[in-house]
């Protein structure tokens, strides 16, 4: 029997609580499906930084790199100031595992609100390709005259063409298996960002043309933020550099319903992925069985699509779309009609 080995790291405030319902509906999958998972759990996170002064242990990453995937909870603690996670956690093993694409599939199972009128399902479905290790986050730039009245802050955005056209390629192949209408959209801002985005769209279309069977579009980032509204539809598989994705793939979570339902993968095609809910740790709701772990679940089974097991992850997908559309109240922590652990129950036993 083929077995997978899966770093749990279940972070700050609610995480553990969504990890625990992902575990346990990964565990019914394995069983369902015919594969094994062994899992093992690490305590990173705010409390851990807190009791030792450090964000990750000397050796982690490298011991993580071990691993066929690491499953994450959520990462953000209140009494640790912004960003000393984020960068500290997500960003370090973003960069040094060189999981250079983020994968965010934004689609509205039935059931579910979108804040859109007269959209449905059939209108929202597509996926957004985001490079995920240079652009504006690469952390280029620095001060001059810091703290003075005549302070100068700048932040270069860092876009290779090894960056831009593995990012590319993976989007035309992901394209080419998964695409609907076989179109790709590259989302940019050709007319003010002159040299980054030149670079992307010359190789664009020059990767663009080993992929005849994929239809190229272009679009400048405010109208594709303007047309995911008033025209999600048109859309197919999205591909953009880090920064504009970020941007994009949160407007992408609250059409399809909020981050209570929004998945994403940090991808490493070769080596080890992380995959994680969109939303927040939501301290405010930690250790009330009440916050919704349908995220953390949708999560787990783009972990196992990525592993391989293609046909559990779907099985996945199709038991929390049965629940959206029959069982689920609400998306919201608390109004679910269901508590955090009977909602894990519910997709889990739709897979044994």
């Amino acid at each position: 029997m083929k077995s997978y080995n899966i770093a749990v790291i279940p972070g700050d405030g609610s995480g553990p609580e969504m990890v625990a319902e992902g575990v346990k509906v990964l565990q019914a999958a394995a069983k369902g499906f015919g594969f094994g998972l062994n899992f093992t759990t690490l305590p990173y996170g705010g409390d851990y930084y807190l009791q030792t002064g450090e964000v990750l242990p000397e050796g982690a990453v490298a011991e993580l790199q071990k691993y066929d995937a690491i499953f994450l909870g959520a990462i953000g603690h209140p009494e640790v100031k912004p960003g000393i996670l984020e960068k500290g956690i997500l960003l370090r093993l973003r960069f040094e595992l060189d999981q250079y694409i983020n994968l965010r599939p934004v689609k509205l199972f039935p059931g579910v609100d979108t804040p859109l009128k007269d959209k449905g399902p059939d209108d929202i479905d597509f996926v957004v390709v985001r490079e995920n290790t240079e652009g504006l986050y690469a952390g280029s730039g620095g001060f001059l005259r810091k703290g003075t009245p005549f302070e100068v802050a700048v932040q270069e955005s860092v876009n290779t063409r090894l960056g831009v056209e593995r990012c590319l390629r993976y989007a035309f192949d992901y394209c080419r298996e998964y695409g609907k209408k076989k179109k790709l959209t590259l989302c940019g801002k050709t007319n003010v960002l002159t040299y980054a985005f030149d670079l992307w769209e010359r190789t664009f279309h020059e990767v663009g043309a080993e992929y005849p069977d994929i239809e190229r579009d272009y679009a400048h980032v405010d109208a594709i933020c303007m047309w995911m509204v008033k025209n999600p539809e048109q859309f197919d598989v999205i591909v953009t550099d880090n920064m504009f994705g970020d941007i994009i793939t949160d407007l992408g979570a609250i059409i399809q319903g909020g981050m209570g339902i929004a998945a994403g993968g940090n991808i490493n095609p070769r080596g080890t992925s992380m995959f994680e809910p969109i939303g927040g740790s939501a301290p405010r709701y930690a250790g009330q069985n009440v916050i919704n772990p349908l995220a953390s679940i949708c999560a787990g089974g783009m972990m196992l699509a990525h592993l391989g097991e293609k046909a559990a992850a779907a099985a996945v997908e199709k038991a929390v779309m049965e629940i959206c559309a029959t069982k689920i109240q609400s998306l919201a922590a608390g109004r679910m009609g269901y508590s955090t652990s009977e909602v894990g129950d519910m997709v889990a036993e739709r897979l044994l």
